[in-house]
């Protein structure tokens, strides 16, 4: 078995190790999953590592990424501090921890947890050998590997990641927490996979963070299917917080069933290359989607949201609502396509991208797009960059308030309005701190992971009483 390779990563090299290693990843895989691996890697063999030449990758060369020197690991590390490595401090935020090391799943306790309301978690590689009906009816059943080249090489490799199963007619009784860590002393890439199916009637929040620990570079390559049946409500959020060495490509595809509600929030504070592919599918009429994003960029740092919603029931209703600062030489890039099909009637579909360039070396591309195949919808899209309002600034100014203080307020006002929108209390309000220091240059990647750092008990405060403006 070949655990690793230390050579840049191309199209010839990733096939030659799926071939030498074939038998091990599909050591516990019924034929139906193998067949969605063969499948899966005959697609990459097509596709290939994608390239400015496509237009959805127009902006965002990958070139320097790959081209790096990379630890492949198809074993896991054999002993990990659970409590040590996966620690949140965010005050009385009580949630359901699982904890993924460089790709794998970490347990503290069993690696496939089973409650007495029949919610299942846990290792994605467990449940394929102890449910492997369940895993085979929505495995790969989301996730396109014919169109997209990234998805197709993770669903050939991928041999763990999480599972989450909350059955019909039951609602989690807290959070779970999903806490991504890359910590290794090498240069890694790493192919994980989620799992989460949420059935009829049933409700789940999941707080998702992809952290780093350390400022080693990483080329993360994660695919999530979430599945969300009838009536069936879903709270996601995803936190973002890497180091500027590393490049993460995450895939989320969301499938919708009648009625169904999603509510999945994207905050972005640090990243040397983030690309996020965002896919909501409504499989029922009137589902309800409403995607936030938020992302602060500086250096050179790089952020690419792209959202495909597609409509393909009627009475459904969607929104997308993404906001970034941009200073020094940072660039963004969002794409927004909404896709209303002919028989898609009723469809009320909205988006809106909002900016804010510190410096006249910051990039943003914007591209919110409505493609519509029947009239009797209403659909609306808009795009707005520029710098901060400077009669705000003035007003600011004329009531005593330094000038950084009062850029301070106006950006933290800008962002609030995503951050605003999450339901957790105890969240939010980390979330919020975590902000403030982002706006004030102080948040960077630590020995901890700043998402969960261990002085919370300090919240940054501005020096001035906001409510008495």
């Amino acid at each position: 078995m070949h655990t690793n390779i230390k050579e840049p990563i191309t199209k010839q090299r990733c096939i030659g190790l799926y071939e030498k290693n074939r038998s091990f990843l599909t050591a516990y895989d019924t034929p139906a999953l193998v067949k969605v691996r063969d499948e899966a890697i005959t697609s990459f063999k097509r596709l290939g590592f994608p390239d400015t030449s496509q237009e959805s990758w127009r902006l965002t060369d990958l070139e320097e990424s790959l081209g790096q020197e990379y630890d492949y690991q198809l074993i896991p590390n054999k002993e990990v501090d659970f409590q040590k490595v996966f620690r949140c401090n965010i005050p009385h935020l009580d949630t359901a921890v699982i904890g993924q090391l460089n790709g794998w799943y970490v347990s503290k306790d069993v690696p496939l947890i089973e409650l007495g309301n029949g919610i299942i978690m846990g290792s994605l590689a467990e449940a394929r050998k102890k449910y492997p009906r369940l895993i085979e009816k929505y495995y790969g059943s989301m996730a396109d590997v014919t169109a997209d080249g990234f998805t197709a090489l993770n669903t050939a490799f991928a041999h763990d990641g999480v599972f989450i199963f909350v059955p019909d007619n039951v609602q989690s009784p807290k959070p779970v927490q999903l806490i991504n860590v890359i910590q290794h002393e090498e240069n890694l890439f790493l192919q994980s996979r989620n799992l989460i199916v949420v059935g009829a009637n049933a409700r789940l929040s999941l707080v998702h963070c992809d952290d780093s620990y350390n400022h080693q570079a990483s080329f993360s390559n994660i695919v999530t299917e979430v599945h969300v049946g009838e009536h069936g409500v879903m709270d996601h959020y995803k936190l973002q917080n890497i180091n500027n060495n590393s490049t993460l490509v995450s895939s989320v595809y969301f499938r919708m069933d009648a009625s169904a509600c999603l509510e999945s929030h994207y905050i972005s504070l640090n990243g040397g290359l983030i690309r996020n592919n965002i896919r909501v599918l409504f499989n029922g009429a009137h589902g309800n989607a409403k995607i936030f994003g938020l992302y602060l960029m500086d250096r050179k740092q790089l952020t690419d949201n792209q959202v495909f919603i597609d409509h393909a029931f009627p009475d459904c209703t969607s929104s997308e609502t993404f906001k970034g600062i941009l200073d020094e030489h940072a660039r963004a890039i969002f794409n927004g396509h909404v896709l209303v099909r002919r028989d898609a009637t009723k469809t009320d579909a909205r988006q809106s991208n909002k900016n804010i360039l510190l410096t006249d070396t910051a990039r943003v591309n914007s591209k919110p797009f409505l493609e519509i195949y029947n009239d009797d919808v209403k659909c609306s899209h808009g795009s707005t960059t520029g710098q901060l309002d400077q009669e705000s600034m003035f007003y600011l100014r004329q009531r005593g308030i330094g000038e950084e203080t009062a850029r301070m307020l106006l950006m933290f006002a800008f962002a609030d309005e995503i951050v605003a929108k999450i339901a957790i209390p105890q969240l939010r309000q980390r979330i919020e701190d975590m902000v403030k220091k982002r706006l004030q240059g102080e948040l960077q990647i630590c020995e901890q992971c700043v998402l969960h750092c261990s002085t919370p008990e300090h919240p940054v405060e501005f020096v001035i009483d906001l409510s008495k403006i």
